[in-house]
């Protein structure tokens, strides 16, 4: 069967049509070099997997160095990363699929080993609740605002390389959602305190990013990434997120990114409600913009499925790692060939790092099936 609606074109609030209605989601793969410059092999990882989705999104970049989460990861903090950064955007954009640059700090989400020796920060001097986490301290309002700036000049960077949009990364416990946080975000400022102003850090970044995209291209796509909960007590419940949505339906963002772990998943908060969580949204959006949905999606009719419940893009992850030419084999009608195990066997022929086979088997290894066979060799 090929004539999914997830083949269909998608043209964006910016006049830029999206050849179909897949992207393949950001996934950490712990590859760069030390400084967060590019490397042979993730050129290798990204151009493998080109040319069938419409978007591809890389995974995070830090925009400055207090900025970096973990060891291999993507750097946009000067322009001393733009050969690289050019050469990744033209692996990527084969075959019309536009190339995406996801840019983000990690803020508390760090440790002083990753940063050299110095403290992580935050928006507040509160710890994220997970083992071994150290205490960030507060940024000063200078260094916020130098943060804010620091997401333009990554666009601005990201735009110089060739890149067809960036996304911004307010998911997953990172800076812009610590901000958006009651947990992380106990100031008492213009960038804390009631809900409207733990708004004001993403929003600020969204301005400076669009005004970029103005001046210097206005088709540069601008996507923004969201977890909608937290279990943290107090955290972001969906009330605020759907708030905080509100406000970016009038923002020139071009798409908007729900971060889950399942693309089905309803409330982690309230386990009575069973709605999934896109379904909650998707009526509060402005007509304009379009939905994407992650958490593993791997067939196509899972995919098609989302599709029909009315979401606009659907991400991939980790199959597209198993499998980089799943969109040419379900377009060829060959769906039979497609795989939805991962052998050792192949980490040659997928690109995959040993940094990331390590990621994978640790961080995400429920998720992540090896072949009967490969089970047997005792990682």
């Amino acid at each position: 069967m090929t004539n999914y609606h997830f083949f269909k074109p998608y043209t964006l609030r910016n006049g830029v049509t999206i050849k179909n209605r897949l992207a393949m989601s950001p996934m950490t793969e712990q590859s760069s070099f030390e400084d967060g410059s590019i490397t042979n092999d993730e050129i290798a990882y990204y151009r493998l997997r080109a040319g069938g989705v419409g978007m591809m999104i890389t995974g995070c970049a830090n925009v400055n160095d207090l900025g970096k989460g973990f060891e291999g990861e993507l750097s946009v903090a000067n322009r001393k990363m733009l050969p690289g950064l050019t050469r990744l955007a033209n692996a990527m954009k084969l075959n019309h699929t536009k190339a995406i640059l996801q840019i983000f700090s990690a803020g508390r989400m760090s440790n002083s080993k990753v940063l050299r020796g110095k403290q992580p920060v935050s928006a507040s001097a509160v710890a994220p609740l997970r083992p071994g986490a150290e205490t960030p301290r507060a940024l000063t309002n200078e260094e916020v605002e130098q943060t804010i700036k620091d997401f333009a000049s990554a666009t601005q960077l990201a735009i110089d390389a060739g890149f067809d949009g960036v996304e911004l990364h307010g998911a997953n416990t990172y800076l812009m959602q610590q901000f958006f946080s009651p947990h992380s975000n106990r100031r008492t400022d213009k960038w804390g305190g009631t809900l409207e102003k733990r708004m004001n850090f993403p929003l600020a970044v969204v301005a400076v990013c669009a005004e970029v995209i103005k001046q210097r291209k206005p088709s540069f796509i601008l996507g923004y990434r969201i977890s909608p909960e937290e279990l943290e007590t107090p955290g972001i419940r969906l009330a605020d997120t759907l708030a905080l949505i509100k406000k970016l339906n009038d923002t020139p963002i071009d798409y908007l990114h729900i971060s889950l772990a399942d693309a089905f998943a309803s409330s982690i908060v309230d386990r009575d409600d069973h709605q999934p969580i896109f379904e909650k949204i998707k009526p509060i959006l402005a007509p304009d913009l379009p939905l994407m949905v992650v958490g593993h999606l791997a067939t196509p009719a899972q995919v098609e499925k989302l599709m029909a419940a009315g979401v606009d893009f659907a991400a991939m992850g980790r199959e597209l790692i198993r499998e980089p030419k799943w969109v040419q084999k379900v377009e060829a009608g060959d769906e039979k060939a497609i795989r939805y195990t991962f052998s050792l066997r192949d980490l040659d022929e997928l690109k995959v790092t040993p940094p990331l086979l390590n990621f994978l088997m640790t961080a995400f290894r429920k998720g992540f099936p090896l072949s009967t066979d490969d089970e047997q060799l005792k990682l």
